[in-house]
């Protein structure tokens, strides 16, 4: 009888020991991704820019072609269906989506052609043909060419199947966090 009674209580305290050790691992891994968001660190897990460990870096002056940014989405009907199409990821911005991570490759008062390749001020952008399906077979619109407004940017990545301005348009410079920094990367 002292057998089994101390079976049962050494089972209870392994499994008490097993729930301890799992709680404590989930809270060293929640309290991580808490303190690397609010320190400005960001993982990236789309095709767009190299996956893994990103950080957001100040930005304490006006964007420029070539910076390389993170930027949240307006809260438009094209980044709502973006959204149900499964082009945007969940995150902190307004509208429960992740921040973008993009190029920019044209400020305020850049003429912008999209064709079958995307024109600013009459050069073509490398990388910028446009697809005419997503990965699900979905049609793919483009956006019309436009000069840019002021206070927008126009972004771009060079990934094939990027969702970006081509097919959004321009953005609000005001959705910019700040520059992108890769901290530890891996481009497929």
């Amino acid at each position: 009888m002292t057998t089994s009674v101390a079976k049962h209580w050494v089972g209870r305290s392994q499994r008490a020991y097993a729930v301890v050790l799992v709680a404590l691992a989930a809270s060293i891994v929640g309290g991580g991704v808490a303190a690397a968001t609010v320190s400005g660190f960001r993982i990236n897990m789309t095709p767009s820019e190299p996956l893994g460990l990103w950080r957001i870096v100040a930005l304490d002056r006006m964007a420029s072609v070539g910076d390389l940014v993170f930027i949240c989405p307006p809260q438009t009907a094209a980044m709502r269906e973006a959204r149900e199409r499964g082009y945007l990821r969940s995150g902190t911005c307004p509208g429960g989506v992740a921040p973008l991570i993009k190029t920019v490759i044209a400020i305020p008062g850049q003429s912008v052609e999209i064709s079958t390749h995307v024109t600013v001020d009459g050069r073509e952008i490398p990388f910028s043909k446009l697809a005419q399906w997503d990965g699900k077979g979905r049609p793919m619109k483009p956006f019309p060419g436009v000069v840019v407004p002021a206070g927008s940017l126009f972004l771009h990545s060079p990934f094939a199947g990027s969702y970006d301005s081509r097919y959004f348009g321009p953005l609000p410079a005001s959705g910019i966090l700040g520059l992108a920094q890769e901290v530890l990367t891996y481009a497929p």
